[in-house]
């Protein structure tokens, strides 16, 4: 509920100029991929179920001290802080999918997570724009912070933790350290340049509804609602439906990161606002096939006790493109212009795409 609305926060309630705002959202970032690591690292030496309750409980406690701090340096490092604790939370969460769901049954089981933040991410900002409106910023604090303890409380009570057990990886020979693990890494770099084109929709996205097409906030609130709305759809419907089919997961990668080149593709005929529509269909059609199945290829080359280290580096990538996403599209808009950015994020989409054919090759290769 918080990080929606930290920047108008830290902008109109704390007075920042924008670019102690920046500062500030970079510090968020770097703690975020600080916070991945660690958590990768930590799951491997000592469980990831001790590291979801420590990293979700502390937060909820760090999200309590967050509001009393209100000078630039103390944000950006009580910023860095508190990311680096709650990202610790995402390997150990997908590490535990291997644990907790069937080997048969575990990219749906990383859609439904999916599906589960999707709707998190549907209703917390209009949620915690209720708790605005009726207690004030500082009650968005309390409540956000309340709201990871119970979870975490929840969680401990009704989950045992359970042992990790061996991942099936049909005789594939992946090197044991994950350094020399190459088709690991062309993954990550497939998966970050994906995640920072489509990252676009949050942030270079709206301002081109406003300037180009005078659409105002509730109008392209209601334009990105039909992301969440379509993934919470046909997104475990698609993937149950490939699984079932045994489809090859690079080649799913590949057809997302096809559609979200076309997304942006698309908004250089611009002549019609129902374009927007077509792109956001697209987008979400190349999250859908993208990014559940990523994860469960990241999950599936992870030799057996090393599963932490792997989605560590995973959700790093993710990580790095909220910090670079918004920065080069901004950047490029405002030296080129909107259709410049377009034909570039586009054109990352095309490099994706033939990295998913490169990859799918070196893996068929491993498997001869």
């Amino acid at each position: 509920m918080v990080l929606p609305f930290l920047s108008k926060y830290l902008k109109e309630n704390l007075h920042f100029t924008y670019g102690e705002v920046g500062w500030i959202m970079v510090a968020f970032g770097l703690g975020s991929m600080l916070g991945s690591w660690i958590g990768g690292k930590l799951t491997d030496k000592i469980g990831f179920y001790k590291i979801m309750i420590f990293s979700l409980f502390t937060s909820g406690i760090l999200f309590f001290i967050l509001q009393y701090i209100t000078t630039f340096w103390g944000l950006c490092f009580g910023m860095f802080i508190i990311m680096a604790i709650s990202d610790m939370f995402r390997p150990a969460m997908f590490v535990s999918l291997s644990v907790y769901a069937k080997p048969e049954n575990r990219v749906r089981a990383l859609s439904l997570v999916r599906l589960a933040v999707n709707l998190g991410f549907t209703a917390g900002p209009a949620l915690g724009g209720l708790i605005i409106v009726g207690m004030g910023y500082q009650g968005l604090f309390w409540v956000d912070g309340s709201t990871c303890i119970i979870a975490i409380l929840i969680f401990a009570f009704f989950i045992k933790e359970k042992k990790r057990i061996p991942v099936v990886t049909q005789d594939i020979k992946i090197p044991k350290s994950i350094y020399k693990d190459k088709p690991f890494w062309l993954l990550l770099f497939i998966s970050f340049i994906t995640f920072m084109v489509f990252l676009q929709i949050f942030s270079t996205l709206p301002l081109y509804h406003n300037e180009k097409f005078g659409l105002s906030e509730f109008q392209t609130g209601m334009l990105l609602s039909i992301n969440g709305l379509l993934v919470f759809l046909f997104e475990m419907p698609i993937v149950s439906r490939l699984e079932r089919k045994k489809a090859n997961k690079i080649k799913n990668i590949f057809y997302g990161s096809l559609f979200i080149a076309l997304g942006y593709y698309i908004l250089l005929f611009d002549s019609w606002v129902g374009i927007l529509v077509i792109s956001i269909i697209l987008l979400t059609f190349g999250e859908i096939f993208s990014f559940p199945f990523g994860n469960a290829v990241a999950l599936s080359r992870a030799p057996k006790g090393q599963e932490g280290q792997y989605m560590g580096l995973y959700t790093m990538s993710f990580s790095m493109a909220h910090i670079v996403s918004s920065k080069t599209g901004l950047d490029i808009i405002s030296h080129f212009g909107y259709a410049v950015n377009w034909i570039v994020m586009g054109s990352l989409g095309i490099v994706a795409l033939l990295g998913c054919v490169w990859l799918n090759k070196m893996v068929s290769n491993e498997q001869k």
